[in-house]
């Protein structure tokens, strides 16, 4: 992180969250005695960026993330790169990009990131086709996506980012994404301009969120329905008797979601499809059609969909709904409980491993526990 010592403190800690998430870096912060002039700023990053390589010389890709707009932190961190690519390279690769600018939904650091690490692909030698999947997962659900892929035939299939650095997967015409997470706007554009070819689907949270998933990268490789439904079968009968068990607290409920984190629309429809919740309204911080709109078009008929943060009238909304549970962000979910309303931070649903069959039962359970805390805490 390279900014003032404030900036990169806020980003450091909202990263440390990223624990739950199986994190795969480092930080160093740059003081404020070097946007005050007092020191060569160019100096002091090489000189920073060599102690860490120094100690973690595990590292094999390094990002520098500017938490301030250049003219602040008084560094251009692009040319910054270069230069210590010419220092490290090949043993080391240097990217960077803006943590700057991050104000819609602290996602977009996903999307920033995987977008700076799209130049630097090889470049697929023929245009035969392959399957990337878009999309930080958990190394557990990455395995068992792996396993219902060369179970059905699908190969080779790539996950970008990949688990070490040093496995970039090459992209070409005959590259086919498959988006595993709603807020890859950018990133998605970016592999588009390399060559690769979007398929549009639902995202692989619930049953039939990950059947539409699978489906659609089953449907351009061509495989048999039948020999389809036979793999995932299995999968299927499993999640289905786990699920079952939080159906009976979840259906009927009533369900607000402020904006938060993107993964509203996604919750939304596998919230009221597969546990016949009501949907009083799904916020969300942006909505980018290309991404979002298979999802759009499976929400209930008339169900209110607001884009962008008015926090006053959605509050005002929120308590004249009077939902059974809120979801939002950790901001407003003390002041809510306090009014008695039941909340679900936004924040951990981003940090678990909700995707895929075996997680259906788990995404379930997120919602359902603070109801359940709720009764218990009423008796």
């Amino acid at each position: 992180m390279v900014g003032s010592r404030t900036c990169a403190h806020l980003i450091q800690s909202a990263a440390g969250v990223m624990i739950f998430a199986e994190p795969r870096f480092g930080t160093a912060i740059l003081g404020e005695r070097d946007l005050a002039g007092l020191a060569d700023a160019n100096e002091e990053l090489d000189r920073v960026v060599a102690q860490l390589l120094s100690r973690r010389p595990d590292i094999s890709t390094l990002f520098l993330v500017g938490s301030c707009p250049s003219e602040v932190i008084k560094l251009d961190l692009a040319k910054a790169a270069e230069r210590l690519n010419q220092r490290f390279f090949p043993k080391v690769r240097i990217l960077n990009y803006s943590g700057s600018g991050i104000e819609t939904t602290f996602t977009q650091g996903e999307d920033a990131c995987l977008e700076a690490m799209v130049p630097v692909l090889p470049q697929s030698g023929d245009d035969s086709p392959s399957l990337m999947v878009v999309g930080t997962l958990a190394d557990g659900v990455e395995d068992q996506f792996h396993r219902l892929f060369d179970q059905l035939g699908i190969s080779p299939v790539y996950f970008f980012p990949p688990r070490r650095a040093a496995n970039l997967p090459s992209i070409g015409k005959g590259t086919k994404l498959l988006v595993a997470q709603p807020f890859l706007s950018n990133t998605v554009r970016s592999l588009a301009a390399r060559g690769a070819t979007l398929l549009p689907s639902i995202y692989p949270l619930g049953i039939a969120g990950t059947t539409a998933w699978l489906r659609t990268a089953a449907d351009a490789w061509g495989i048999d329905s039948g020999v389809f439904a036979q793999t995932i079968a299995p999968a299927v009968k499993r999640a289905e008797i786990a699920l079952d068990r939080y159906r009976s607290v979840l259906k009927g409920r009533k369900v607000f979601l402020f904006p938060d984190s993107q993964l509203e629309i996604p919750l939304s429809r596998f919230l009221a499809q597969e546990c016949g919740m009501e949907l009083a309204e799904v916020g969300t911080p942006y909505i980018d059609r290309l991404l979002l709109e298979p999802e759009i078009a499976l929400l209930p008929a008339g169900t209110l969909l607001s884009e962008g943060q008015d926090v006053e009238r959605q509050l005002d909304r929120c308590r004249q709904a009077q939902p059974d549970i809120t979801i939002c962000g950790l901001g407003l979910a003390n002041p809510l409980e306090a009014e008695g309303m039941t909340t679900k931070w936004s924040i951990e649903l981003v940090f678990s491993p909700i995707q895929g069959y075996d997680q259906a039962a788990d995404l379930a359970e997120l919602f359902a526990r603070p109801l359940e805390r709720r009764r218990r805490l009423k008796i």
